[in-house]
């Protein structure tokens, strides 16, 4: 006997980071997040599990119109003609507080109530499903200490949506400990809320199956749900379930051997190959971050432009449509050989003393300040947000830009000649 666990779908959430491209995929930006969920039930009926749980955000607000609920509606109807029961539950981003517009689901669809934790039970199975949907977005109390007893020598799963302790990078909804989870009897807690797959056996099994789909470059990697397998009130095997339709992908890229900027995109081209290699058939979103302790250093500091076009120019003729890149991150630093020049005894050697005193002056630093916040004040808006750099210097953060114009400057100057 077995189940699906997802959560986290977050159904017609638009995909970022690829708008600006006039060659981004348009129409698989716009339904990533219905294709990975049909592709979750095209595995249920072809699997022929024997329910479903989607444990929150089945949502990612209120809809714009009626067509998410319909096309949701759909989905629940393929698995209703396959005998196939689906329970619900709703958390922050599909709370009763974030939703006005509703449809009537077929009658397969069994939603938790929000005004307290409730069970299903399934009696051919023996298997009890514990759970409470979230009545407000902001719930910060611990939802799981009311939750039912277990019911004794059944298959018992709690449904929850939860941060749960250690995950600080997502918000603090109803927050309980593993210990608390433990506690409470249950075989199996079927979580929802953490974007990333994580997966605990101890005295039960508690799991988050992570999102369906990523939709941005922080929620990279493979992404899916859990199929779950059980028997006589035991879990069995936890497996994923990878459904997404489009991948984010982080890639870091050693330009230590680079000595010109032409080698450097040799080296960034020969790595995207490589992953497209691996990836099969998969769209991949790429961010692409150079790294190491390079010769060319000061040259792709001076050239990030220039550096961004050939890299993208690069991915356009080995991806055709199944690579984009969402951004180029330049994190180089200057080669160990053209770090200290003061041997030369000439101009470079100069220039590297006064770089080396230039934030401990404080006249140069006020100078600086106030001629780079005149050029900030005259660079368009989406440049400002686009580049980190400036965004310090607003923030008054001279003296870090300074740190790293230095070494990229004079070893420019430095290998130039």
């Amino acid at each position: 006997m077995r189940f699906i666990h997802a959560a986290d779908i977050h159904l017609d959430s638009p995909l970022t980071g690829l708008a600006a491209y006039p060659d981004a995929p348009a129409e698989l930006l716009r339904t990533a997040t219905r294709d990975a969920f049909a592709n979750l039930v095209t595995v249920a009926i072809e699997e022929k599990i024997d329910f479903l749980i989607i444990a929150g955000d089945l949502y990612d607000g209120n809809w714009k119109d009626f067509n998410t609920g319909i096309f949701f509606s759909s989905q629940m109807g393929r698995l209703k003609v396959a005998a196939i029961p689906v329970y619900l539950l709703y958390g922050n981003h599909d709370a009763d507080s974030e939703m006005t517009r509703t449809l009537s689901l077929p009658d397969n669809v069994h939603r938790f109530p929000s005004n307290k934790a409730a069970t299903f039970r399934l009696p051919g199975l023996k298997v009890a499903l514990h759970g409470r949907s979230f009545k407000d977005a902001a719930t910060t109390d611990n939802l799981a200490v009311n939750y039912p007893d277990p019911v004794a020598g059944w298959l018992n799963i709690g449904v929850l949506h939860t941060a749960l302790e250690g995950n600080s990078a997502h918000a603090h909804y109803a927050p309980c400990s593993i210990a608390e989870l433990e506690a409470r009897g249950y075989q199996y807690w079927a979580l929802g809320h953490v974007h990333e797959y994580k997966l605990w056996r101890g005295d039960c099994v508690i799991a988050f199956p992570g999102n369906l789909q990523g939709r941005h470059i922080r929620e990279a990697g493979p992404r899916g749900a859990l199929l779950v397998s059980f028997e006589n009130a035991e879990i069995g095997t936890v497996d994923r379930l990878l459904v997404d339709v489009l991948r984010w992908h982080a890639l870091e890229v050693d330009v230590a051997p680079a000595d010109s900027l032409a080698e450097a995109v040799r080296l960034a081209g020969r790595a995207l190959e490589q992953l497209v290699e691996k990836s099969g058939v998969l769209p991949l979103v790429v961010r692409v971050t150079l790294t190491g302790a390079s010769k060319a250093h000061g040259e792709l500091f001076g050239l990030e432009t220039q550096l961004r076009a050939e890299v993208l120019a690069h991915a356009a003729s080995i991806g055709s449509e199944r690579l984009w890149i969402e951004k180029l991150r330049l994190d180089t630093s200057p080669h160990a050989l053209a770090g200290d020049v003061t041997a030369r005894l000439d101009a470079v050697a100069d220039l590297q003393a006064l770089l080396s005193a230039a934030e401990f002056d404080p006249v140069f630093m006020k100078s600086l300040e106030e001629d780079l916040m005149q050029l900030i004040g005259k660079l368009p808006l989406e440049v400002i947000d686009a580049l980190a750099s400036v965004r310090s210097v607003r923030a008054g953060e001279t003296r870090a830009l300074v740190r790293a114009i230095g070494p990229a400057l004079l070893d420019y100057v430095a290998k130039a000649g």
